[in-house]
């Protein structure tokens, strides 16, 4: 239950406020950015310590490492880097080589942008958010 209110409570809150100003805000607000990308840089360094002695989060594979995963393997989106977090990258490839994870990520269809987050395809995706939230 623990995992799961720190994703509800923390990845979930703190990555969308990164995507609101580092994607998504018209202006690009320097301050605001960097706090949040640290703050989520904060929370995935937590994931990642307590992934050095867990294979997941709870022990077995639960919702919580499913609630987690979704929204952690966008950190890319967020711009936000994982490479100095080698528990943290080995569990988002755990769960991303499960069938029902690779299932779930191309519903309603499948994203890559939001994977590597950068290219042609980022900017149109993230150009479509912007017009869905002035709406």
């Amino acid at each position: 239950m623990q995992w799961l209110m720190f994703q509800m409570g923390g990845i979930g809150p703190m990555m969308g406020q990164t995507n609101v100003f580092f994607r998504y805000f018209p202006e690009k607000i320097r301050p605001a950015i960097e706090r949040y990308q640290n703050e989520m840089g904060r929370l995935l360094g937590v994931l990642d310590g307590h992934l050095r002695d867990h294979e997941y989060l709870a022990g077995d594979y639960s919702i919580a490492d499913i609630a987690n995963w979704s929204w952690v393997r966008t950190h890319n989106w967020s711009g936000v880097g994982i490479d100095h977090l080698p528990h943290l990258k080995a569990w988002l490839e755990r769960i991303a080589a499960r069938p029902a994870a690779q299932k779930g990520i191309a519903v309603p269809f499948e994203i890559k942008t939001i994977d590597h987050g950068e290219g042609e395809e980022a900017e149109r995706l993230a150009v479509d958010i912007r017009r869905m939230m002035q709406r």
